[in-house]
């Protein structure tokens, strides 16, 4: 398995993930054109963020997305990690722990991250297994949001 940080050929990919990714957590049916405008804004602005992506046989088999928030508390970034996806048939292989102990050490290296954090539907038990297991653990935070989206 060959894990990496994207390239602007893994648009369609990235995009098609997002969508079966927000489709099979939320039930919710994503428009394709204002994905790919996001997903490209983000493959045109490092500043923005960066998906890491796994592979195996030159095939795109798992993905996740790292943006960065700044902790004026820490004086560094807390790392989300967000729009992660693993295609049903690789799934309990391995492939998130690889993207996961990737982005870890990439972190760690960077020497101005403090943490990393990501958020997770409160139905989606299997997914909250995995992070668990990552040696990640429930935050006493409660998320609130105003989604004008809609």
């Amino acid at each position: 398995m060959n894990i990496r940080i994207h390239n602007s050929g893994d648009l369609p990919t990235i995009v098609s993930f997002n969508i079966s990714m927000a489709e099979e957590t939320e039930g919710k049916v994503l428009d394709p054109d204002t994905i790919r405008s996001g997903v490209l804004a983000l493959l045109e602005d490092p500043y923005k963020g960066f998906y890491v992506l796994a592979e195996e046989n030159s095939e795109i088999i798992g993905q996740l997305m790292i943006t960065k928030e700044w902790s004026d508390w820490r004086n560094g970034d807390f790392w989300w990690i967000q729009s992660v996806y693993v295609l049903p048939e690789y799934r309990t292989k391995g492939v998130y722990r690889n993207m996961h102990e990737y982005v870890a050490q990439m972190a760690k290296r960077d020497g101005n991250v403090c943490g990393m954090r990501l958020y997770v539907d409160k139905n989606n038990s299997a997914a909250k297994e995995v992070y668990k297991k990552m040696g990640m653990e429930d935050s006493h935070y409660v998320l609130f949001e105003e989604d004008w989206s809609k």
